[in-house]
Formats: C-alpha cells, sequence, structure tokens
C-alpha cells in the first residue's frame, strides 16, 4: 500500500469545510511516498500514515481521530459523561449504580445510574451542581461504598466527604471528615476501605506516607501506620491491610534521590524514575505488630483482591504483581506488553476478575483492556488479547454478566458548550459496558487495538553498521546519517492554531477566533510563509503539567493523568519524581545517544533572581547586552531537581517566569550560542504567549514572538545552520478557541532541508514531532506512542534551501501596559511614535466606563491567580476564567468572548468556580 503526501503552495485559499478534508484539490510538492510495509527487514512506519488528512474529533470507518496517534471505537455501549475527565469510579454494592469523581468540570462527583445508563446526580461546588458541597478537590482514587451501601466516602485534600446513600442511589448529607495537614502535607486522601463489620474506615493518605484507621461514625482517627512512600490503593485480606506505594520504599542512606512533596525518593538520577515499588502489609488484629513490605514493580498503583491473593498494577514497569497473601510474597508476575516492539508505556491501571477465571487489566494509555485466564496465584495465566476502550480506561469492574469500564478522557475535548470553538478543557469522560466476549472473539478484537494504536511490525530498527551510507535528513534507520545534526526545540505556551494562524487564508483557519494574528506575531507569520504552514498539528495535553511531560517523554504519565482532581501534590512535575517514566526524558535518550544536549529553562524547577530583578530592568537588560555584548546585569540562578538536566542546564536563563521578557532570555542564549555553539539537542522554554505577566497580552505575545524571530534569526545567519533544524511548538493549546479541535496548535518546522512555501495539511503530533527528533538525532524511542509514531519525513526535503530568515521588527509595543515604563523607554516598533505608543499604553490598561465595574472584579480575581512575581504558577487560573480576562484585555473590554452573550463578571463564566483546586480565590 502506498500514500502519497499531497500539499497546497502557500498563498492558494482553501474554504473548504472540515468535513470534506482531504477530498481538496492539491498541488503535488514534489515529495516521495512512503510505503507501508509490515513483514521482514524493511522499513515499517505506523499510526500516523494511516490518520492521512484526517483531523482530530474526525468519525471515520476506524473510529474517532484523537490527538495521541490513536483511533477509539470501544466495545459495547458508551455513556458520554460531559462533567470533565473521570478520577476513579466504584459500582454499587447492588450494581446499580457507579459513583465517579471528576475533574476538570467544575463539579466534584457523579453518580451514575446503570440500569437508566444515565447520569443521575451532579454533586461539586458550582451552580450546575444539584448537591452542593465543600470543594471540588478530589483525589486518584476511586470512591468508596459501605459494604451495605447506605454511605459513600471520597477523598479530597485534608480527608474524606461521606455521604447518605438512600432510595435510588442518591446522596445526600455531605459531612467533611478531617484529616489535618501536617504542616505543608496536605492528606492528599487515597483509596479507603471498610473494616468486615463496617464499624472502621481504613484510609490511605497519600501525602503524609501513612493509613489511618477512622471511626466510621465520628471520622476520628483511631491508629496510623506508616507506610511506604505516597500510599494510594488499598485492600482488607483477611484482617490484612495491602498497600501500594506508588513512591515504593522509603530512602535509606547512599541512595540517591529526587524529591516528591517533600519526600525524598529512590530515583535514577538519569531518568529522573523512581526505583523501588512496594505493597505495605498492616495486620489490624495486632495494630502495633510492625508494617511489612512486599516489593513489587515501579509506581504500583491499582490492589484488587480475590480470596487470598491480591494483583497489583505495576503502572510504570507494564506489569501487574501477584501476591499469595498467605505466604505475604510476590509468586507470580504478569506482563502487560502486548506489542514487542515497545516494552513500556501501556501503564496498567485497574484491574477485576470475573467469576469464570478471566483477569481484567485496564491499560490506561493503550485504550484497551487486556485479557488473561487466571487458575490460581501460581499456576501462571495465560494472555487472551485485548479489547478496545475509550479514551484512556481508568477503572474495570464486572457487574452480573456486564463489564463496565470507566474512562478517563471518554471522547476527548467535546463537551457541548456555547463557546464559538472548541477548547482543551471541554473535556469528557465515559462508561462503557458490554458483554465479555469469547476468547476467540476477544483474540479478533486484538488486532483492532493494534491497528487503533498503530501497532505494526518494523516502527522501530535501528542502522545496520554500514557507515557509508547517504545522510538524508529523516533516517528511516536510528542511528544511520541525518543530515542534520543540531535540533533546536523552542517550547512556547497555550495557543491555538486559529488563535495565532487563523487569519492566513491559505490555511484552514477561522479568523474570528484570531487573537494574536500578524500585527502581533509578525515574524511566526513571515516563518510560516517562508518554511510551510502546517494546519493540522495537534498538542496531546490539556494543559501546561501535560503539555511538558508529552513534549520531553513522548507521554503524560499516569501519575500526571490522574492527578488533575487536586494537583497539590504536584502540578507540573518537572521536580515530582512520580511524575517520570522509567525510559527516561528525550534528552536522557540523547545523551544515552552519545549526543551534546543544552536546556535553556525547558523542564527547570529551580531559579532565584537577584535584587533588583524586576520586568522592567530585564527589559532595559536585554537592551545593553544586544548593543554592547555584555553579560547580563541581574543574572538568575537556575537549575533543575532532575540530575541529568542541571547537569546540561545553561546557567541564566530563566524558566516559567512572565516577569522576564522573552527578548531578554534570546539574549542569554545568543551570547552562550556565540561564546561556544550549539549542541546536538538544544530545548528552550520560551514562555510568555502564556501571559498573564507584567506586560498586556498583546505585548507578552509580541516580546514571545520577537525572541523567537531573533533565535530563528541568528541560527539561520551562522555557520551551524546548513545541518540544522528548528522545530517551535505549544506546550498545550488551552488558552483559547480553535473551529476544528482544542488541541490544534501552531508548529513551524524550520531549516534548510525542511520544506519552504507549502500548506501541509497531514495530521501531525507532539508525538511525531518527538518521534522526528529521535530519528535525526539516533535517540531509541521512549514508550509506544513515539515507537508506534510516524516521523514527519514529508516535512524534509532532499534539496536544501540554505536562504537565511531575517526577524521582522515587531509591531506591537512590549511595553504596553507596563508600571511603570522601564527607565530605558518605551518600546517604539518602527514607524510608530512616541506619541503614539504612550496613547498605546493608556489604551491597553483602559476599560469603557460601562465596563468599569466588571473590570474592576477581574482585577481582584486576578490578585489570586498567581499570575507573575516569585510565586508565579502556570495555570494555576481557572481555564475558561483565565481565557475570558485575558480576551478582554486583549480586545480592550470592548467584545464578549467568542460565543458568549456578554463580558461575563468572574463568577458568571460558564465553567468557572470559585473556590477550586486550582483558585484561591
Amino acid at each position: 500500500m502506498q500514500v502519497t503526501r499531497r500539499r497546497r503552495p502557500v498563498g492558494k485559499s482553501q474554504g473548504v469545510p472540515d468535513g470534506q478534508r482531504g477530498r481538496r484539490s492539491f498541488t503535488k510538492a514534489g515529495v516521495a511516498s512512503v510505503a507501508l510495509v509490515f513483514t521482514g527487514a524493511s522499513i515499517g512506519y505506523a499510526s500516523t500514515v494511516q490518520f492521512g488528512t484526517q483531523h482530530v474529533s474526525e468519525l471515520t470507518g476506524k473510529g474517532e481521530v484523537i490527538s495521541s496517534d490513536q483511533y477509539i471505537k470501544p466495545i459495547g455501549t458508551r455513556l458520554v459523561i460531559n462533567q470533565g475527565k473521570i478520577m476513579g469510579a466504584t459500582v454499587s454494592p447492588d450494581g446499580t449504580h457507579v459513583a465517579a469523581t471528576v475533574a476538570d468540570g467544575g463539579v466534584a462527583l457523579v453518580v451514575i445510574d446503570l440500569r437508566s445508563y444515565q447520569v443521575e446526580q451532579v454533586i461539586g461546588h458550582n451552580t450546575t451542581a444539584n448537591l452542593q458541597i465543600s470543594g471540588n478537590d478530589v483525589g486518584q482514587t476511586s470512591p468508596t461504598y459501605s459494604p451495605d451501601g447506605k454511605s459513600l466516602w471520597i477523598g479530597r485534600t485534608d480527608g474524606y466527604t461521606k455521604f447518605d446513600v438512600g432510595f435510588g442511589g442518591l446522596l445526600s448529607n455531605p459531612v467533611d471528615i478531617a484529616i489535618p495537614a501536617n504542616g505543608a502535607e496536605h492528606a492528599l486522601s487515597a483509596k479507603a476501605v471498610f473494616s468486615a463489620d463496617s464499624s472502621t474506615v481504613y484510609a490511605a493518605v497519600n501525602g503524609q506516607n501513612r493509613v489511618v484507621a477512622l471511626n466510621a461514625a465520628t471520622g476520628a482517627i483511631e491508629q496510623s501506620w506508616n507506610t511506604g512512600i505516597a500510599p494510594r490503593g488499598i485492600v482488607l485480606v483477611g484482617g490484612k491491610l495491602y498497600v501500594s506505594n506508588e513512591g515504593g520504599r522509603t530512602a535509606v542512606a547512599g541512595d540517591t534521590t529526587i524529591n516528591s512533596y517533600g519526600t525524598n525518593v529512590p530515583a535514577n538520577p538519569q531518568t529522573g524514575s523512581s526505583t523501588t515499588g512496594t505493597v505495605s502489609v498492616i495486620d489490624t488484629a495486632n495494630p502495633s505488630a510492625a508494617v511489612g513490605s512486599i516489593a513489587v514493580g515501579l509506581h504500583p498503583t491499582a490492589v484488587y483482591a480475590a480470596g487470598s491473593t491480591v494483583f497489583v498494577a505495576n503502572t510504570n514497569s507494564n506489569t501487574v504483581s501477584v501476591i499469595d497473601t498467605t505466604k505475604n510474597k510476590v509468586v507470580q508476575t504478569i506482563s502487560t506488553q502486548p506489542w514487542p516492539e515497545a516494552s513500556v508505556g501501556y501503564e496498567p491501571d485497574a484491574i477485576s476478575l470475573t467469576s469464570d477465571g478471566r483477569l481484567l487489566v485496564t491499560l490506561g494509555r493503550a485504550n484497551a483492556v487486556a485479557v488473561y485466564r487466571f487458575t490460581s496465584a501460581h499456576e501462571p495465566v495465560s494472555y487472551v488479547g485485548l479489547l478496545p476502550t475509550d479514551y484512556f480506561p481508568a477503572e474495570v469492574a464486572t457487574v452480573g454478566n456486564q463489564i463496565v469500564v470507566a474512562n478517563t478522557r471518554g471522547v476527548d475535548a467535546l463537551r457541548p458548550t456555547v463557546a464559538a470553538g472548541h477548547n482543551t478543557h471541554d473535556t469528557t469522560s465515559s462508561l462503557t459496558r458490554f458483554t465479555l466476549p469469547s476468547d476467540q472473539a476477544i483474540r479478533s478484537y486484538t488486532g483492532k487495538v493494534f491497528q487503533y494504536n498503530g501497532w505494526t511490525p518494523g516502527s522501530v530498527q535501528y542502522a545496520s553498521g554500514n557507515g557509508n551510507k547517504k545522510p538524508v535528513p529523516v533516517p528511516a534507520r536510528i542511528g544511520d546519517p541525518s543530515t542534520i545534526k543540531h535540533v533546536f526545540l523552542i517550547v512556547k505556551e497555550n495557543r491555538t492554531y486559529d488563535q495565532v494562524f487563523g487569519d492566513l487564508p491559505q490555511g484552514n483557519g477561522d479568523s474570528t477566533l484570531t487573537q494574536y494574528g500578524e500585527a502581533v506575531t509578525p515574524n511566526q507569520h513571515a516563518l510560516a510563509q517562508q518554511f510551510g504552514l502546517y494546519d493540522n498539528f495537534y498538542d496531546v495535553g490539556t494543559n501546561s503539567a501535560e503539555g511538558h511531560n508529552w513534549l520531553m517523554q513522548a507521554d503524560d504519565p499516569e501519575y500526571t493523568e490522574s492527578s488533575a482532581g487536586e494537583y497539590l501534590r504536584s502540578y507540573d512535575t518537572e521536580n515530582d519524581v512520580l511524575g517520570h517514566q522509567e525510559s527516561g526524558f528525550i534528552w536522557s535518550g540523547a545523551q544515552a545517544a552519545g549526543k551534546s544536549v543544552k536546556d535553556y529553562g525547558e523542564f527547570q524547577s529551580i531559579e532565584n533572581k537577584p535584587a533588583g530583578g524586576t520586568w522592567q530592568n530585564y527589559y532595559c537588560d536585554a537592551k545593553t547586552m544586544a548593543a554592547t555584548g555584555a553579560p547580563s546585569a541581574y543574572p538568575i540562578q537556575v537549575g533543575s531537581a532532575i540530575p541529568s538536566l542541571n547537569a546540561v542546564s545553561v546557567p541564566g536563563f530563566p524558566l516559567f517566569d512572565t516577569t522576564v521578557p522573552d527578548v531578554y532570555k534570546a539574549q542569554v542564549w545568543k551570547q552562550d550560542f556565540e561564546k561556544n555553539g550549539p549542541a546536538n539537542l538544544n530545548m528552550f522554554w520560551l514562555s510568555n504567549d502564556h501571559t498573564g505577566g507584567s506586560a498586556s497580552p498583546a505585548a507578552q505575545v509580541a516580546d514571545n514572538d520577537l525572541a523567537t524571530g531573533e533565535i530563528v534569526d541568528e541560527i539561520t545567519h551562522s555557520k551551524y545552520w546548513k545541518d540544522s533544524a528548528i522545530f517551535i511548538v505549544e506546550d498545550d493549546s488551552q488558552a483559547g478557541l480553535d473551529h476544528v479541535d482544542g488541541h490544534r496548535a501552531p508548529v513551524q518546522v524550520i531549516s534548510p532541508w525542511a520544506q519552504h512555501g507549502v500548506v501541509d495539511d497531514h495530521y501531525y503530533s507532539q508525538i511525531t514531532m518527538v518521534r522526528t527528533i529521535e530519528q535525526i538525532l539516533g535517540i531509541h524511542p521512549m514508550n509506544q506512542l513515539d515507537s508506534a509514531a510516524t516521523p514527519m519525513t514529508d516535512a524534509f526535503t532532499s534539496k536544501p534551501n540554505y536562504a537565511p530568515f531575517n526577524a521582522v521588527p515587531n509591531q506591537t509595543s512590549l511595553t504596553l501596559g507596563v508600571s511603570p515604563q522601564p527607565s530605558c523607554g518605551s518600546d517604539v516598533p518602527p514607524g510608530q511614535t512616541s506619541s503614539s505608543v504612550a496613547k498605546a499604553n493608556v489604551a491597553a490598561t483602559a476599560v469603557p466606563s460601562a465596563e468599569a465595574s466588571v473590570a474592576a472584579l477581574w482585577k481582584a480575581w486576578a490578585s489570586h491567580q498567581h499570575l507573575t512575581g516569585p510565586g508565579a504558577v502556570p495555570d494555576y487560573a481557572n481555564p475558561e476564567q483565565m481565557n475570558r480576562y485575558v480576551y478582554y484585555q486583549t480586545t480592550g473590554w470592548t467584545k464578549p468572548y467568542p460565543g458568549d452573550k456578554k463580558i461575563y463578571a468572574p463568577n458568571e463564566v460558564p465553567g468557572g468556580f470559585l473556590p477550586s483546586a486550582d483558585s484561591d480565590n
């Protein structure tokens, strides 16, 4: 089978509806087609070839396209839940209801009637909830019903909320049960289990590394036991508690450690991953007895008991440990690696056992349930096959003759909204249910799961050792020579394609959603004209914590995926060992391949500024550095919690910090580049297009655009240009709307070896971009996702064009909204005057009298959102509110947000909620 890539020349407008994409008239750009060969020693490429020009959220014969290089088409029937992502779910003892904690939708809990297959009750701190509770902070694990089904407990930041369960399964009478914070360590309550007589609730206190016994009637703490690090799952077998410790054992002298929520976790300094996983054993009949410990795989999460057997999902090791509780010993380890090409990245996260002995294990990142035949703990299981699910299955249960699966992301960001476009926070989840097929039928479904994931033979192949091969831009085999020796990965923040490029008529854009068009981003527009426009590229994550993981790990590990309900343990996982996969990062992979690395801010977690380190001083400092070549007068100290990254971090380059202009960051990089040259892999974090900093939103985006243009200009005029490639990507696309899908984002591929002057409509994603970098630099793929991804081969050509890029002066003043203005003077773009800039600066902060009162409410709201200063936190604010606040500022408080009927006050925003897990108002 052959697939020919098709392109349109830049400048040719195509006003074709989304549903007709792939049927447009294209002009071929002279690029060889890619052949799919699935057997023998030939080159085989995987998932993204099959997508062609399909777009995310498009329904096809193979299923719905999602942004993680996968299709979803689940077995059975589906119930889409539009209240957010499921964090955990549990079936009531009578099998009639499912209680599911949810996040990213403004509520905390939904109750689903399995008989009507409908959401019956919505609970949270929000006007849309029909039962109010004190907050929407929920943990990683499922709720717990009492054995008699008369009460339900859900884990919260500092304890639990318990409900009465009434007639018809409806909840009432919420009561908060407190587990006090221990200094800075909140309880971060995880899974709970009732004693046999229902008088006691045993609770895993994740944030304090302990288990407590709570009086079920009063909530009083009656007993406490220390466990391993980050206890999460818990079951009771024969009077003993078996508790999974996601961070493993407590560190001892001589261990290399990385921090997680105040605890030093034994860790690998190169990959950044934890190195142990344990299950604590607590004898409730003898509370004073020492707590036992059983070694299992990495990141044990779900635990499931059947008789005297306990199953443990080792999410990072991609295995299930089988514990014989009569011996407190692992007697069998089950592999959950269905595809031979990659050993990690499937992420088993839930377990169940049917009455006929079939063991079910959800594989979160493979969108599948793995089925095994189980006889006894000591008898090896036999693998049956895979069943397809919706996006990221996280719970599985047997209910009569039905299997019920709770899927964290459901059908992705397709929640019905009133907005004029789509946003990544339009998150859904789903339940799917089905009668378990015969083993023979399961084997037939297995092939479909392989197809949906793009798992094909030969997806990862290596150089044969012949050193005489002709270099090509993107080699087919890892380790073969490339014409590209230096890769520059520039990571920006939070914009959709339509927000930036919707004004380009040759692309599939919607100009009504464009906030930062050519007047604000002239360099990005000029780069698109010179090097090409990619209008079908997708960021995978919902937010920054996920987005930087996708770029650095080609995955958002289950720890971060399941933490979205509270994020008080950690949000950005740069400094949390539990957010790191076993196989490491793109930089550690580059080092393993013998390549050099330099990091400029990306994935950094430590920053200290000197006195006088204000936005104004850094702006003036950047001008001085550019004019004289002098070093910074206000050098910043930066670092990483991860030793392997700290070793390659360039001193003085800030991390995420909107109080430092990006043009200053560009000067810090330029001085290092001109003195020391580039590495093979160069990573940047240019974060000011995030907005929320010292300047107005448009000025911040313009600052980011100019810094990007200056960096590209410098590289393309250097001796390194001939063998360089620059990838410019957003970490996520959450801060705006897009008419195709909320995950669609701008990307740019810049190189002498890149296609010039074309519009490329083919499906690409952050994962395919990472795989492209891996192929160029000879890096082993990190997991099953990038192993299955197709490199962006057709974005490149064998006929180089060495024409450099000349940076375009900014058209929007970089000092708009800054108060006071810098001592070196306001920024006056070419063609403008000091007087016009002064007027624009007044306009940037002016508010029409009719909106003065609502603007004052927003100003008060913003003061609580940690947008700037030493305590700045990416994505702290509720996204529905933040996006409107920035839009109102950008449009001068003259327009409602697209799809809204008026300019809302903070508490009027649909989907906004105060207080919440990510807002302290």
